[in-house]
């Protein structure tokens, strides 16, 4: 009889090599590896080798880099949203459209199972659970490192241990490195020294994608790009997909040092934690998005989207991704998009992204409307009856207390008039 099948969500990294003999043992599943490839480039050498020789019986390197871009990234940069003010949701974007792949191969594998390698302390153990509850609610979730009483090992040293006791040689080291997670968006680091908020982050050894706006070039750099109905077409003139945009944006951002934050962020557990992210081409391209909207967005529609970014942003944080409120704030977004066109220009320098000219042919801007000179659309005079309707109840109110404060002191006076009174019948 055929063994059950899992799906370990596989990144070539010590945990989840060490999870492939470990599933085998405790649960007696046939492991059929799956690594989802969003862009982590270097990180996918030798995985076959190393997966199968640890005892998985398949391994599928799925790229889905243009879906992440287009179905998962582009939503949230038309959306504008960041988590905390800062955080350009690398991780949080990735990880449904990890799931989803998950949900895909189990089902073409016939699996049981999905197993995961995201610690108990974090966020992505929601990300990908809340993915794979929404997709395939039958299958059965396992995560060892919340299964303590089954999952011993509690440091890189006793997985290496396991391993070898298997048979298994690997090359990674005993020592202790950042945490790293990466995609075509961005890089995040954690561990070491940033555990400690009072420290500086040491930027000489934990950069990947760039270089501290210190260290960037004294030259500006010059970038033109169009966007059509919120999407990016061309960068200084080529057209381009929007995968190949971010990647080139991140090699003219990160030379620049662009994007990069340090922040304590709020996890979903409840808990604070420390990272630094490396975002250059996406900080660029956000950028980007913003300076084409101020152009064609009017100000209502503007200011309702500044408030469904903080939500779309919180959404996704959390791992709601497959959720009716996700869908519905996206279809408003969307609805904005329609006439957000046209180019941007702007000049990177040291860290900085300095707006260099928009045009768009949807430009709500009207030179004479906004110049100081009287033009047909606008007569000056309008302005007094606006402001007074605009400013009643400003001044109603403002009536009203004097109304008040005036009445208060008659009182006061007629009261101390009558003590006065008072005290002299009494003598």
């Amino acid at each position: 009889m055929a063994k059950e099948k899992v799906i370990l969500a596989y990144s070539g990294g010590l945990d989840t090599t060490a999870m492939i003999p470990w599933l085998k043992e405790n649960f007696d599943y046939d492991v059929v590896c799956c690594c989802v490839d969003c862009g982590q480039e270097e990180e996918l050498d030798g995985l076959e080798e190393r997966a199968l020789s640890s005892g998985a019986s398949k391994l599928y390197i799925e790229d889905i880099v243009d879906e992440f871009c287009d179905d998962f990234v582009m939503p949230c940069v038309e959306a504008g949203a960041v988590y905390e003010h800062a955080y350009l949701l690398g991780t949080s974007m990735a990880r449904p459209a990890i799931a989803k792949k998950l949900v895909e191969i189990a089902r073409k594998e016939d699996a049981v199972a999905i197993c995961h390698g995201a610690t108990g302390k974090g966020n992505d153990q929601i990300r990908f659970e809340l993915g794979i509850k929404a997709l395939a609610p039958d299958l059965k979730v396992i995560a060892p490192w919340r299964m303590t009483d089954v999952w011993t090992l509690q440091s890189r040293e006793d997985e290496i241990e396991y391993c070898k006791s298997h048979g298994i040689n690997l090359p990674f080291s005993m020592g202790k490195g950042y945490s790293r997670d990466r995609n075509l968006w961005h890089i995040s680091h954690e561990g070491l020294e940033l555990e400690d908020p009072s420290v500086a982050p040491n930027y000489d050894s934990l950069l990947v994608l760039s270089v501290t706006p210190e260290k960037a070039p004294d030259e500006v750099t010059d970038i033109t790009m169009t966007f059509e109905k919120g999407v990016p077409k061309t960068l200084n003139g080529k057209a381009m997909k929007v995968s190949d945009i971010i990647r080139s944006l991140n090699e003219l951002g990160g030379k620049n040092g662009i994007g990069i934050i340090d922040i304590v962020e709020n996890r979903v557990v409840g808990m604070k934690s420390r990272g630094v992210y490396e975002t250059p081409g996406g900080t660029i391209l956000m950028a980007a998005h913003d300076q084409l909207e101020e152009l064609c967005l009017d100000r209502e529609t503007m200011e309702y989207k500044k408030r469904l970014a903080s939500q779309m942003a919180q959404t996704v944080y959390e791992g709601k991704w497959f959720t009716p409120l996700r869908e519905a704030i996206q279809a408003f977004v969307e609805s904005t998009q329609q006439f957000v066109t046209g180019e941007v220009k702007f000049k990177l320098y040291k860290g900085n992204i300095i707006k260099n000219g928009t045009t768009s042919p949807y430009s709500l801007y009207n030179e004479s409307l906004a110049s100081f000179t009287t033009g047909d659309l606008y007569d000056h005079h309008d302005a007094e009856g606006f402001i007074t309707l605009f400013g009643l109840p400003l001044k109603v109110r403002a009536m009203k207390l004097q109304e008040t404060a005036k009445s208060n002191f008659t009182d006061k006076i007629h009261g101390m008039i009558s003590e006065m009174q008072g005290n002299t019948k009494g003598k």
